[in-house]
């Protein structure tokens, strides 16, 4: 009887096993990626998700995405160590929106701004000091030559001092990089044909804003960028500060 009852257990036991779905380990870190477009739609959005949720998958933080702005409530946000604003472009988010995101930076959370993320969102200062500067535009895609000014932060420590790549490459007005802002990564203008912003012409940068962390990076254009070790570690160190993962 005994023996007959312990078969019936381990049996139970094994269908169990066998019905319920694995359990894996809750990631300490979690992103929220926003790729809403209301203008210019980058076709590298998709190649951009794809890479933040390999880069989650290989350094132990979750990844969501969503192109819905009614998404942005406090409830949803508080969720989330890190908001990653992946090229969207124009007016994103109402004003709801904009209220629970800045309440989100207030309370601590971080901010990583890809490209066109300084592309949008122009009437709304409080995003505009976020982001630092403001899209004006751009000439044809071509290589340049990038200066790492930063070799010790977390998201340009592993760059090659002079750096060559081929991008779309910003102008910017409304550019609020200051003292308060770590700059990272500045352009030659002499290397490439287009640039308007002269001797200082900042493409990366960090700072602590409003209570919370946000990091920029213009690059990340093109769908090669996110096949490029050295961008996705570039970026992969941004989110890292963003979400405050200690170096």
């Amino acid at each position: 009887m005994i023996k007959n009852v312990l078969f019936a257990l381990c049996v139970l036991a094994v269908t169990l096993s066998c019905a319920a779905p694995h359990a894996t380990a809750k990631k300490k870190y979690s992103v929220l990626i926003y790729s809403k477009t209301a203008g210019y739609h980058h076709a590298s959005i998709a190649a951009g998700i794809k890479a933040i949720q390999k880069l989650g998958t290989e350094n132990n933080f979750a990844v969501d995405s969503t192109t819905d702005s009614t998404y942005f409530t406090p409830q949803n946000l508080k969720k989330y160590n890190a908001i990653i604003f992946l090229s969207t472009t124009m007016n994103v988010l109402d004003i709801n929106g904009q209220a629970a995101f800045e309440k989100y930076i207030q309370s601590g959370g971080g901010y990583v701004g890809v490209h066109a993320a300084s592309d949008t969102e122009y009437d709304w200062p409080w995003y505009n000091k976020l982001v630092g500067a403001q899209f004006k535009s751009h000439p044809k895609q071509q290589e340049a030559v990038l200066h790492v000014v930063d070799t010790t932060f977390i998201a340009t420590k592993h760059l090659p001092s002079v750096w060559k790549r081929w991008d779309e490459w910003y102008n910017f007005k409304n550019l609020m990089v200051d003292s308060t802002y770590h700059v990272l990564i500045t352009i030659d203008e002499s290397s490439y044909k287009g640039g308007e912003n002269g001797d200082f012409h900042p493409m990366a940068w960090y700072h602590n804003f409003d209570g919370g962390r946000a990091f920029y990076t213009e690059l990340g254009h093109t769908d090669e960028s996110y096949a490029d070790p050295l961008f996705l570690n570039h970026l992969l160190g941004g989110i890292n500060y963003a979400i405050g993962k200690k170096p």
